[in-house]
């Protein structure tokens, strides 16, 4: 007779425990999320962190970060602005500031500079700043199609599965 009470009470506490959870999903608000968006060239420039009232985005192998937080680097006027408001993946990549560098392509790397890029990328931007968005040249063509060939699996240094 007492495993029959013991069910019992377990089976009405379930009951009782059910009923509450449900009241509480209801009043429960899930954490709002700003949606993340593809950003073409004139759109991330915007973010150039020149306007006070503007967030200051920088791209880095297209994927845009919210650097803000880190204004006195990214800021006007500060050291590292010039990289802000672009996909500047190649600078990051030869830690450079030379305008030449400030470019998305990655053509002419050498092995230690794509692992050096990787590193700045993994524990840097994306251990310390929020994702925004993508570049759309990641994965639209010229004329702003979707690239139907685009694989993130093909591309080097490119792990997309990490960053949804």
């Amino acid at each position: 007779m007492p495993a029959v009470h013991m069910c019992l009470i377990f089976i009405f506490l379930a009951i009782v425990n059910w009923g509450f959870s449900e009241d509480l999903k209801l009043k429960h608000k899930p954490a709002e999320t700003k949606p993340v968006r593809l950003f073409t060239d004139e759109d991330l420039a915007k973010y150039n962190g020149q306007q006070e009232d503007h967030p200051i985005y920088m791209a880095v192998k297209g994927v845009v970060f919210d650097v803000s937080t880190g204004k006195e680097f990214y800021g006007k006027g500060a050291p590292y602005n010039a990289l802000t408001g672009k996909d500047c993946t190649k600078a990051v990549a030869k830690m450079s500031l030379d305008p030449e560098d400030l470019t998305y392509d990655t053509a002419g790397l050498t092995e230690e500079q794509l692992q050096s890029l990787e590193s700045i990328f993994q524990d840097v931007y994306k251990a310390k700043y929020p994702i925004v968005g993508y570049t759309a040249r990641r994965i639209l063509n010229e004329d702003g199609s979707p690239n139907k060939d685009f694989r993130p699996e093909d591309q080097p240094n490119f792990k997309i599965k990490d960053e949804f």
